[in-house]
């Protein structure tokens, strides 16, 4: 089981590789702040998610704020351990760093690529790497390069 937050899951819908998170995991779930984040009309990638989170939303009660996080970042990790979830899919920085802190198994959407290429799942990376950096989610040169020649591309 995986617990979505927006940035990961908006990077994969961009592109065009939500399919993946069904493959490699069995069950996908959201908390209800991440779901209306990614659903709002005017953010990209709305019309994609809200299709394939449907009937994967989780209401989570939250009672405190920590570290200036984001309301469907917490509501992802409280509902990680509400669940006893596998792994949490998050990207941003600050949240990953606070999840692990807590005793959160993170991974994030170019782990979800690394994923799926070693299970065979797609025959090629670089091409969703390319994409990947167009979704604003940083990724350093020097990974990309690493990544792309683990993988002999």
């Amino acid at each position: 089981m995986i617990i979505g937050d927006s940035s990961a899951l908006v990077a994969l819908a961009t592109m065009d590789r939500l399919e993946l998170l069904e493959k490699i995991f069995d069950t996908i779930y959201v908390p209800q702040a991440v779901y209306d984040e990614v659903t709002i009309t005017q953010k990209p990638q709305s019309s994609k998610l809200k299709i394939f989170l449907a009937n994967r939303v989780k209401k989570v009660e939250l009672d405190i704020s920590k570290m200036g996080l984001g309301q469907g970042e917490l509501e992802a990790i409280r509902l990680y351990k509400d669940m006893n979830a596998d792994f949490l899919l998050i990207d941003d920085k600050r949240a990953k760093s606070f999840a692990q802190l807590n005793g959160v198994n993170v991974i994030g959407s170019l782990g979800v690529l690394i994923l799926a290429k070693e299970k065979n799942f797609i025959s090629s990376i670089k091409d969703d790497l390319e994409k990947l950096q167009n979704s604003n989610l940083f990724i350093s040169k020097h990974l990309l390069e690493t990544i792309l020649r683990e993988f002999g591309e």
